[in-house]
């Protein structure tokens, strides 16, 4: 081989190879995965169904309150979940705001199975979940659904390209067009 050739090596292929175990490790960090919050029926972590936006924000699980899905009505609010956890929380329209559904894009489990999470490790954590394609063509989603004897009422969004799971939800899949 000629000298351009080894360098050409030492220069791209080598660094490579050092990264790979570094990415591997980085996704089946034990840190990461006893960091993320638990998602129940009654909840994720510390937030959970019927408390009041003002519990939540003075807790510093919630962001400020911002108009939420129009055809809910003009009154609906909901409000972002802050770091660790990622997604939202929909109030109810009366006062007091009361938490009446929990969307998550990351930072939480169900039962171990998070983001990204394919089908057939949702069921081989609940067993009578029941998957929906009746979403398929309109939304691009698979819903799987949790029943309240099969773990609570939980539910899973699951991309129809990518086969993985968007969104988890307590304690249904909000539709907003």
């Amino acid at each position: 081989m000629s000298r351009f050739r080894w360098s050409l090596v030492a220069v791209v292929v080598l660094p490579a190879c050092l990264l790979i175990p570094v990415a591997v490790q980085a996704d089946r960090n034990p840190e990461a995965v006893a960091s993320a919050k638990r998602i129940t029926p009654a909840g994720v972590g510390a937030v959970k169904l019927g408390m009041t936006a003002a519990e939540l924000r003075q807790q510093g699980l919630i962001g400020r309150l911002r108009r939420g899905c129009e055809p809910a009505g003009p009154n609906a609010r909901s409000a972002r979940l802050l770091a660790p956890l990622s997604g939202s929380v929909d109030f109810t329209t009366s006062t007091p705001r009361r938490a009446k559904t929990i969307v998550v894009r990351g930072g939480a489990r169900a039962r171990g199975v998070g983001i990204g999470a394919r089908i057939r490790r949702i069921r081989a954590a609940f067993p009578r979940a029941r998957v929906d394609h009746s979403t398929d063509a309109q939304f691009g989603i698979t819903l799987v659904k949790i029943p309240p004897n099969g773990g609570g009422r939980i539910q899973f969004a699951v991309d129809v390209d990518t086969k993985r799971t968007i969104l988890i939800a307590v304690p249904r899949v909000p539709f907003c067009e």
